[in-house]
């Protein structure tokens, strides 16, 4: 299963890479082994599993056996570096928030520094995404530009256009993770080829819509074709947050999945990306539901 996450799907936990005995060839008379015909398959194997009954748990569908070995990514280090890149994030949105005002006198300057700060995050999670390796330095790096055009944005909008919207934002991004994470535990949502198939579709056609939207509005002027305001805005917004909790969902089966086959301990460093990536989705998504429905008013 490859995650919505372009980080997940390059290089973390999707098919095309060796976790998972995905990239196993088939047996003769064996099972169905993961290939690029056919993904879904059972996979034969844990490469990384030093139990010699782990090919067989699998055979008959039991889970498979933990690496006995060191070096492999657990749930620890997931929450460890999840919470370091986020913590980097949030202490440098608190310190553009403090030190960027957005006043009618500084109001232009600040957000050029914010818009700039955006560009560059962008660039580096690119970067990052077609890295074949995890580089710390470079998603911190990230971490911390998103972090400044976060406290940018959040304060223009608090401060200007919805006050205690970026508190707000935040609640919902977090009661969002909680939902999410609650549903998947408990087997409510069921990430499947079906559900895989269901989120990219709708994921392709919102970005897709989005993106031409923001053409109309950059030629023709105004909003564009309206997708970011008025009623038609509030429904684009609510599509937005179920996409991302979909991809929260993508990401947390993928983070499992990695868990479970033994990938390797610097892979956390891409699980705590993804998921970054992904609750700055969800958050600029609330950010902007509670500014059209402010300005609705």
């Amino acid at each position: 299963m490859r995650s919505s996450n372009p980080v997940f799907s390059r290089r973390g936990f999707g098919r095309d890479n060796g976790y998972a005995g995905f990239n196993t060839a088939p047996q003769a008379g064996g099972p169905a082994v993961a290939t690029q015909a056919n993904p879904y398959a059972q996979p034969t194997g844990n490469p990384y599993a030093q139990n010699p009954y782990a090919q067989q748990d699998l055979q008959y569908g039991a889970p498979p056996q933990a690496p006995a070995s060191t070096g492999r990514m657990t749930i620890d280090d997931v929450v460890m570096r999840t919470g370091t890149t986020l913590g980097v994030l949030i202490v440098t949105a608190a310190l553009a928030w403090a030190l960027l005002p957005v006043d009618d006198a500084n109001i232009s300057r600040s957000y050029g520094v914010g818009i700039g700060a955006a560009l560059i995050g962008m660039v580096l999670a690119l970067v990052q995404s077609f890295k074949r390796k995890a580089s710390p330095a470079l998603i911190l790096t990230y971490a911390a530009f998103e972090g400044v055009f976060l406290g940018v944005i959040s304060s223009i909008v608090d401060n200007r256009v919805a006050e205690g919207a970026a508190m707000q934002a935040v609640i919902g991004t977090m009661a969002v993770f909680a939902a999410v994470l609650v549903a998947y535990k408990a087997g409510w949502i069921r990430v499947n080829r079906r559900f895989y198939g269901f989120v990219m579709a709708a994921a392709l056609g919102f970005i897709l819509l989005m993106a031409v939207n923001l053409l109309f509005a950059v030629f023709g002027g105004g909003d564009g074709l309206g997708f970011r305001s008025g009623p038609l805005g509030i429904v684009f917004g609510v599509v937005g947050i179920l996409l991302g909790a979909c991809f929260l969902a993508l990401d947390f089966k993928q983070v499992e999945d990695g868990i479970a086959y033994g990938a390797p301990r610097e892979e956390a460093w891409l699980a705590a990306f993804g998921l970054t990536l992904t609750l700055v989705w969800i958050y600029m998504e609330f950010l902007r539901l509670i500014s059209i429905l402010n300005s609705s008013d």
